[in-house]
């Protein structure tokens, strides 16, 4: 009895949340990629009906400035947030004396919701009473800051406000990579005078070429499903200036009562993300395997 409680009891205890993953996780997107194939408004439909709903969401203008949106947020934002972590990390990297203080300052927005970015950055930008406002009260009546209402611009603000809450968790990152590295090695290129520059260069920075890709693996997933920051800050407007997949598959669920269109969209997210994660998942394993 007891070798055989031994044997079943780990599998019983994890029966329950592998079924719960297996209904909820697995179970849904089926539904979802099921319903993304069908005519469904209002209410699900489940007769087949083919690729129709892709055909008019890649047909559709408002689709296609969304997807042009993500393209332009995901690459600003990865890029900056790992350059602005990458140069966080290597100034921490000095052991400067207050690098407890300054590593929380820089860790503080991590720890607010992107609802809370959002609104704190809706604020700040907002011509009447944000920046703006502030440098006019200075004196600099010709000072314009206006990118939260100009639709060509109003992208770049959720790319500020995304780098601003995420540089700080790169940065986590970036310098555990760098206290990991093999303190010999520096020690070694010390003593034969190779700058300090470039040991960072030429030795540090390639031997973090995990810490990378799983920085970027994050920040690509939290760039795709991008949802509550932009409904925030600035509500996908002005117009869909800054409609991203995310919240143009919520409005198609939720406002326009077209559930076959939020089907496919998601499906298109999803397909997104796995283009993004199969190869790192891929390449760990043969690490391994290796």
């Amino acid at each position: 009895m007891t070798k055989w409680l031994e044997n079943h009891v780990p599998k019983l205890v994890l029966a329950p949340s592998f079924v719960a993953i297996l209904l909820f996780v697995y179970g849904f997107i089926a539904w979802t990629a099921w319903v993304s194939l069908t005519q469904s408004r209002l209410m699900p439909r489940y007769e087949f009906e083919g690729f129709g709903q892709y055909v008019k969401l890649f047909s559709t203008p408002r689709w296609d400035t969304a997807m042009t949106n993500l393209a332009i947020y995901g690459i600003l934002f990865i890029a900056i947030s790992m350059a602005l972590g990458l140069m966080l990390a290597i100034l921490l990297d000095q052991r400067i004396r207050v690098e407890g203080a300054i590593r929380t300052v820089y860790l503080y927005p991590m720890a607010l919701s992107m609802i809370v970015t959002g609104t704190a950055w809706k604020w700040i930008l907002n011509p009447g009473l944000g920046l703006e406002a502030m440098v006019r009260g200075w004196g600099f009546e010709s000072f314009t800051f206006n990118w939260l209402v100009d639709p060509n611009m109003a992208i770049y603000t959720i790319v500020l406000a995304g780098v601003w809450q995420s540089a700080g968790f790169v940065m986590a990152l970036f310098l555990a990579g760098l206290r990991s590295v093999d303190g010999e090695i520096i020690k070694a290129a010390q003593v034969d005078g190779i700058p300090h520059w470039r040991i960072y260069t030429a030795i540090i920075i390639p031997s973090m070429a995990p810490v990378f890709l799983s920085a970027f693996i994050v920040l690509s997933h939290l760039a795709i499903k991008s949802f509550d920051l932009v409904i925030a800050l600035t509500g996908g407007g002005p117009g869909y200036a800054t409609d991203l997949p995310a919240t143009y598959m919520y409005a198609m669920a939720f406002s326009r009562g077209n559930l076959g269109q939020a089907a496919s969209s998601a499906m298109v997210m999803m397909a997104v993300v796995f283009a993004i994660v199969v190869p790192y998942l891929y390449s760990e394993l043969r690490a391994k395997h290796d």
